[in-house]
């Protein structure tokens, strides 16, 4: 167990990255599994990325009752679907295939110019699938999560206790809008795991601790989480 200030959370160190993922997607389906058993629906919220496909793939062609399992995205960035950028269009390709081709998709995105105009219709349909039985996360170098940047505009509103359910997003280096799952949201989901690779992001997690969560935003949502790390 690692952490400090009352933040703890779990650190499971990977010989390497193949073995991380076939773990961790073992991982996520126990703990799928252990949510059905108890909920007729589950929520399940998952990053965009590169870094997360592989685990998708070894995760969707896992046995469990997929069609009672709402997929939903921890954040996104508001272009259309069929954009190279739009993590929407990653987890149709990576993760809603094969045996989880039956879990439902609850969108992050609708078509408009700007994600303030359709955030009421976005935060009723995944509101009413809360809380998040289980959550992956990833963390940039800069110690962001989800689409919680530092220096973000909407930051503070992001990392509120009383934080809405959903937080349209902006930040220096974001080349568009984003959407994202607050802090809240994120934090009191029954399951935490973290993804991260490479000696930088390692590096940025020991970095993290003793900052506040406005500087280091993957604080808001460490405690209690399993990280998984490898080279």
């Amino acid at each position: 167990m690692a952490g400090d200030q009352g933040v703890t959370y779990e650190f499971q160190d990977y010989p390497d990255r193949e073995m991380l993922f076939i773990d961790l997607a073992g991982q996520l389906a126990g703990d799928l599994r252990a949510a059905l058993s108890r909920n007729d629906r589950v929520a399940f919220a998952v990053p965009g990325g590169t870094s997360p496909g592989p685990v998708f793939d070894d995760l969707c062609a896992t046995d469990l009752a997929w069609d009672r399992v709402d997929v939903m995205l921890t954040d996104e960035r508001w272009v259309p679907e069929d954009s190279d950028r739009s993590n929407t269009r990653l987890l149709r390709d990576r993760l809603l295939t094969d045996k989880a081709a039956k879990a439902q998709l609850l969108p992050m995105y609708m078509p408009c110019q700007e994600p303030e105009d359709r955030l009421e219709e976005l935060t009723a349909i995944i509101e009413a699938e809360l809380p998040l039985s289980v959550v992956l996360l990833g963390m940039g170098a800069d110690m962001h999560t989800a689409s919680i940047f530092p220096g973000a505009d909407q930051l503070d509103a992001a990392l509120r206790p009383d934080a809405p359910v959903l937080v349209p997003m902006r930040a220096p280096g974001a080349p568009e809008p984003r959407v994202t799952l607050s802090a809240r949201v994120l934090n009191d989901a029954i399951r935490k795991h973290i993804l991260i690779m490479g000696a930088d992001k390692r590096a940025a997690l020991e970095n993290a601790k003793g900052k506040t969560v406005q500087d280091a935003p993957i604080n808001a949502v460490l405690d209690g989480a399993i990280v998984h790390w490898a080279e």
